[in-house]
């Protein structure tokens, strides 16, 4: 008799699921539409809706020219990279030591890095500004990142796919004469590709939309991301024009729309093979 076939489990949406997600999809979408609505449009149709209002770039060449836009765009892309860059190197040394070797205090010290999930970045503003000021960084991109490059979340992440890995591999690397960072880079981090394409765009994400802590520790345009450059359309003595502000806020999050449709399927795919949800 032959075993029944392994099948996963799947149950259909119900119309209650079916009419939560379209709630769901109406909140997201609606605010998206009313900021194109505004883009386009000149300042007195920003709020009333007419289909005869005519469509216009108008709003977008005066953002660009209120701000120096191609300068935060620049620091923005060269910021996420960096951190992005030292949180791929470092999280994965770290989590192969706590995946794959014992030594003493192991376990606490992948305790501490567990709490550090739990302390929001904003309870030590302070202090990282005071040490950022002692090391001379105060107004650069490498002090907004700094405290970024260590990432709990990654060393977690990776140390349990790590973990899942068969030993059986290190033997077989071992063998052919592969030492500890050549077994690391040839056999985990192929296996790891979907976590680190998970976690590359939380990172990416977060980090493209980050605005207090930059806000405090830097001073002038050559040093501004996008998020903090557009402060400058909210400090206009005769008013707020909603226009700019919803093409500026456009421009800023254009990478990463355009980003996601484009990529649509590998980013879903990555979140559904790292385990995250």
């Amino acid at each position: 008799m032959s075993a029944p076939s392994e099948r996963l489990a799947y149950n259909e949406p119900t119309w209650l699921d079916t009419v939560a997600a379209w709630v769901l999809a109406l909140l997201w979408i609606l605010p998206l539409a009313y900021a194109f609505w505004t883009a386009f449009h000149p300042a007195e149709f920003a709020t009333r809706f007419d289909l005869t209002a005519p469509l216009t770039l108008d709003n977008f060449r005066r953002a660009w020219a209120a701000a120096p836009f191609a300068r935060y765009f620049l620091n923005t892309t060269l910021l996420v990279t960096m951190v992005l860059a030292a949180q791929l190197v470092l999280s994965t040394l770290a989590a192969y030591a706590f995946a794959r070797y014992r030594f003493p205090g192991r376990n606490v010290a992948f305790a501490l890095v567990l709490v550090q999930l739990m302390i929001m970045p904003d309870i030590l503003l302070v202090e990282n500004y005071q040490t950022m000021a002692k090391l001379g960084l105060v107004d650069t991109l490498l002090a907004i990142g700094l405290p970024y490059f260590a990432s709990a979340f990654a060393i977690f992440l990776l140390r349990q796919t790590f973990m899942g890995i068969p030993k059986e591999l290190d033997e077989a690397a071992r063998v052919e004469g592969a030492g500890p960072l050549q077994t690391l880079w040839r056999v985990y981090v192929p296996l790891a590709k979907p976590v680190y394409t998970a976690f590359a765009l939380v990172s990416i994400s977060f980090h493209w939309n980050n605005f207090l802590w930059p806000l405090i520790i830097t001073n002038s345009p050559s040093a501004r991301p996008l998020t903090v450059g557009l402060q400058v359309f909210s400090s206009v003595d005769q008013g707020v024009d909603w226009s700019v502000i919803t093409a500026a806020t456009l421009m800023s999050c254009a990478p990463l729309l355009v980003a996601f449709l484009l990529f649509q399927r590998q980013f879903v795919q990555s979140f559904m093979r790292a385990g995250i949800k």
